[in-house]
């Protein structure tokens, strides 16, 4: 069941248009990252959605019922969403079991019922009489979760929670709360900027760039089969190598091969484990560069004629100054129109301001 909906949403600041017709729905029980670079509007679109801002055109529906359009916004209280904001916005001089009933109505016997489960849920139990500041950043968080959930929400919106956390407690911190928004069978919608993050915690991943959707695919997909550079890169590093394909063939720096494409000038997106490297005292390329990553390494590596430099995740050993060739998993390598060429940087406008995010 869808239970968030966002369709063709518009809204600025000013003069400055913020999202230019975000499509997006997420079903219960089911967790969609929005991830993007900062000014990109991941923010604007949580804030849309919960009503603490105007659509200024499109609609914005929940379980069915349109809450927000040009004329029409149901405010906050009335939309059945839960937030948990980064710095979690817990009310300082609430106990934790405060922070969880503020809001709810009802009897005084059926909140504290209400409260004492949902404390019990998130671990949390024991420290009903505790307050804010004493709490480690991982049981701030579950409070915070604990109040999102108290009013029953149909969807619960993340605003980059687990970016004050360490490494390690955020990815136990991050698994424990999505398995149980899951439970609860909500819609999740996490903004995040961490495209690991996304990648691991995403049923499907929304990559926003500039006010709009890029793709919306599974993180594999995304991963495996991006629609852009842009949506290439917003996941981790890839390599750009020019290529053009004449005569059902695609020839570049890695070899050529049959393709069914339509002749022209192409890029080839390459991630650096879809390259192979090869030792070679004759070899084309030169090692500049090499990094140690654990199990792998990750070579930067210079093309003798022309320059072109790309990166390769490797298990050989390789030193800088190193002769080498390469090859590349020829199945995996995404071949795209060649992008536009850049205008004269000195005719070039100055470049607009980043924006709200």
């Amino acid at each position: 069941m869808t239970r968030l909906v966002l369709q063709e949403v518009h809204h600025r600041y000013g003069a400055q248009e913020v999202l230019r017709g975000v499509s997006l729905n997420v079903g219960a029980s089911e967790v969609v990252c929005l991830l993007g670079p900062s000014g990109a509007g991941k923010t604007t679109v949580l804030r849309v959605a919960a009503g603490l801002e105007p659509v200024r055109a499109g609609v914005v529906a929940i379980d069915g019922t349109v809450v927000a359009r040009p004329g029409r916004q149901l405010p906050p209280e009335q939309r059945r969403i839960g937030m948990v904001f980064q710095d979690y916005a817990l009310f300082p001089h609430l106990t934790v079991a405060g922070n969880v009933e503020f809001g709810l109505r009802g009897p005084a016997k059926l909140r504290r019922q209400r409260v004492q489960a949902l404390l019990e849920r998130v671990g949390l139990a024991a420290l009903t009489d505790r307050y804010p500041h004493t709490l480690s950043g991982g049981q701030q968080q579950r409070v915070a979760l604990a109040r999102a959930l108290a009013r029953e929400p149909a969807v619960v919106l993340l605003d980059e929670p687990f970016a004050s956390l360490d490494a390690t407690l955020r990815e136990q911190v991050r698994d424990e709360t999505l398995a149980l928004l899951r439970e609860a069978g909500v819609a999740v919608l996490l903004v995040t900027h961490d495209a690991n993050e996304a990648m691991a915690a995403g049923d499907r991943i929304a990559l926003l760039q500039a006010g709009r959707i890029e793709q919306d695919a599974s993180p594999e997909t995304l991963y495996r089969h991006p629609v852009s550079r842009a949506a290439a890169t917003a996941l981790g590093r890839v390599n750009v190598v020019p290529g053009i394909i004449t005569a059902g063939h695609v020839h570049s720096r890695l070899g050529s091969w049959p393709v069914a494409r339509s002749a022209g000038a192409v890029e080839l997106l390459v991630r650096p484990e879809q390259l192979i490297v090869q030792p070679e005292a004759g070899g084309a390329w030169e090692v500049v560069q090499v990094r140690f990553a654990g199990a792998l390494r990750l070579v930067r590596v210079r093309a003798l004629a022309g320059g072109l430099c790309l990166w390769v995740l490797t298990p050989t050993p390789l030193v800088p100054g190193q002769r080498v060739e390469l090859d590349c998993q020829r199945e995996a390598v995404v071949i795209l129109p060649a992008a536009p060429a850049e205008p004269d940087a000195a005719a070039a406008p100055p470049p607009a301001g980043a924006g709200r995010d």
